[in-house]
């Protein structure tokens, strides 16, 4: 008796698998980076809520008029709007990414097949996107609780928009050149919170610009915040205020020109000092 086999059906050939885009790379370590973040409460109650409680506390005691219809509460907010932009940015990447080099995080990143620049794009997306939170909740209180004055027109937001954009990418970019300097994880925090601190006094957020002294005002003027500060002031306050500041209008062009030539120094001083490994790991 003779037994006949039926010939095995061709297996179809595996599919390779599609490897994800550049953008899809991005915003799955985009998605990793606020997960992280959110799950450190004490940063998100510092980065979020520091600039809130400092309006509360600020405008609460301090009330006067400055002249030309604004009021020191106001003056004040628009310090703040670009004080959080400093904070989510500048500082919170100034002291994170030391202790992510200390713990070895950064050296394993950079030993897997990853591109390196997908880490440097969660980090802007992490910042964007607490960046957009924070001035969302500090711009809700403030009209809530101090009847701030919204933009009434297009090309007020647009000027938000883009001091905005050149303020906070400025601050990334420093603050991730910044992290260098740091030589241990807890030395963070000593290295950016001073500086931060420093900027934040001479650069006419807590007290205004103008009543600063004159040397004073001329070292704000190298660093990015008090153009911040400027240009957000001519967002939210009436342009007639212009005329007491120290150039006698908010120079919108110059202060353009000072966010962008700071983008530039932090971009030169991230590939010429970032490090991926901590000193001693060489």
């Amino acid at each position: 008796m003779t037994t006949t086999t039926k010939p095995a059906a061709p297996v179809a050939a595996a599919a390779p698998a599609r490897r994800p885009g550049p953008a899809s790379l991005a915003l799955r370590q985009g998605r990793m980076e606020i997960r992280q973040f959110l799950r450190s409460r004490e940063s998100v109650v510092f980065t979020l809520g520091f600039p809130i409680i400092m309006v509360l506390i600020f405008a609460s005691i301090f009330d006067g008029d400055l002249g030309n219809g604004v009021s020191y509460t106001q003056y004040f907010i628009t310090g703040m709007i670009a004080t959080g932009l400093m904070t989510v940015s500048f500082q919170n990447l100034g002291i994170w990414i030391p202790i992510e080099r200390d713990r070895g995080v950064l050296k394993r990143y950079r030993g897997t097949p990853m591109p390196k620049w997908v880490w440097f794009a969660g980090k802007v997306i992490m910042v964007l996107v607490t960046g957009v939170v924070m001035t969302a909740l500090l711009l809700g209180v403030s009209v809530a609780l101090f009847d701030l004055d919204l933009p009434s027109t297009a090309s007020a937001w647009l000027t938000f928009g883009w001091v905005s954009a050149l303020g906070i990418t400025a601050c990334t970019l420093c603050g991730i050149a910044i992290s260098s300097l740091a030589r241990t994880a807890r030395s963070g925090s000593a290295v950016v919170t001073p500086i931060a601190l420093v900027l934040q006094f001479i650069s006419g957020v807590f007290f205004v610009f103008t009543n600063l002294p004159t040397w004073m005002q001329q070292v704000a003027a190298i660093f990015p915040l008090k153009w911040m500060c400027q240009g957000l002031r001519a967002v939210f306050l009436p342009e007639s205020f212009g005329a007491n500041e120290p150039g006698g209008s908010f120079e919108l062009t110059r202060v353009a020109l000072v966010l962008g030539l700071w983008c530039v120094i932090g971009l030169v001083l991230c590939l010429t000092t970032f490090r991926w490994t901590t000193r001693r790991d060489g």
